[in-house]
């Protein structure tokens, strides 16, 4: 039976409040950070709160935004690393930020972003970003981001066309070096020679590019990048799942996760990643297996992956383990994407 056949219909709007303010328990206003988590899973962190004002409607966090940015930008200007891939991620969080409230100091931290990501392309593997500034791995994650920050540019600064430009050339560049494996999944990055490493298939790998494509198409109305997209979610739908009691679809399961060490604050943030990125793609391909497996997997956090503080595990298909804002707001995702699906 589906947990959509169940007589009590899930209140999930009220599940992502509840979570939400559990969530919040870990943040600090002073570094704009949530705390037992890495820099990184603040810029997830606050892409789920920014997900949940805008579907739920709820303005309790709205000031985090702010807050964030003036002590985040205190900690690292401009919000950069010698990571490109983290850097990456705020540029994202900065552009919801700016849909979020309209102000350009957003906008334009998000084009800060871009331009201190476009020093890390270079001609070695004929194109495509560097890892971190060591140059010494192009891997999967940090290609994608480039992608995604680039066309998602395009579509709030398209005088230029430059931001598409390098977002048709990413994707050309990362199809031309096979990081799409014989599985239909994004492995991990490239090998010294420029091939595809064989890595570990990492959701969040399999999330990025979906938001990505679904850009690529809204921006050209080619549906080649559907048709990719729609390859890659089926793959992962049909593969990087487990099951849990009373669900109608798989439930997403992250490899290694059970054997995750307690101090890892990355893994667990991979899923929420995929879920987000996977309701973004279906607002271009509205298949009914995906807003399904969103509300399946919704259900089964609050049914079998929390604890009686409303704080979400790593398993969301249960037992819960413990609790992290880097479990919590990956969790916030999947129960973010479930409000408006359900409205």
């Amino acid at each position: 039976m589906s947990i959509q056949d169940d007589v009590q219909q899930p209140d999930y709007r009220a599940y992502a409040a509840a979570g939400m303010e559990a969530l919040q328990r870990w943040y600090s206003r002073w570094t704009g950070q949530w705390r037992t988590t890495n820099w990184w899973n603040a810029a997830n962190a606050l892409t789920a709160v920014i997900a949940y004002t805008e579907y739920s409607g709820d303005q309790t966090y709205r000031r985090v935004v702010e807050r964030t940015f003036r002590a985040a930008r205190r900690l690292h200007r401009d919000f950069l690393l010698r990571f490109y891939d983290d850097n990456g991620w705020w540029g994202l969080a900065w552009l919801d930020a700016y849909d979020l409230t309209g102000d350009a100091r957003y906008l334009d931290a998000a084009r800060t972003i871009f331009a201190n990501l476009l020093t890390a392309w270079d001609d070695t593997y004929g194109g495509g970003v560097w890892w971190n500034n060591d140059r010494s791995y192009k891997n999967a994650i940090t290609n994608e981001l480039f992608l995604a920050l680039a066309a998602r540019l395009h579509q709030r600064c398209p005088d230029t066309g430059e931001y598409l430009d390098w977002a048709r050339r990413e994707w050309d560049w990362f199809c031309e070096r096979g990081l799409i494996g014989p599985k239909g999944l994004v492995n991990d990055g490239l090998d010294k020679s420029g091939q595809n490493n064989g890595g570990q298939t990492w959701t969040y790998n399999q999330g990025v590019i979906l938001g990505g494509l679904a850009a690529l198409h809204e921006i050209t109305g080619d549906a080649a990048y559907l048709r990719q997209g729609e390859a890659i979610a089926d793959a992962t739908l049909n593969s990087l799942t487990t099951q849990a009691p009373d669900a109608g679809h798989g439930i997403l399961f992250e490899p290694g996760e059970q054997k995750t060490a307690r101090k890892d604050a990355d893994l667990p943030q991979f899923k929420g990643v995929f879920m987000r990125n996977l309701y973004d793609f279906y607002r271009q391909s509205p298949r009914p297996a995906y807003s399904e497996f969103i509300l399946d997997n919704a259900r089964s956090i609050w049914a079998n992956n929390r604890n009686g503080s409303n704080q979400f595990g790593l398993h969301w298909a249960g037992p819960f383990d413990f609790a992290d804002a880097a479990r919590q707001s990956s969790a916030m995702d999947a129960l973010n994407a479930a409000v408006p699906l359900a409205a």
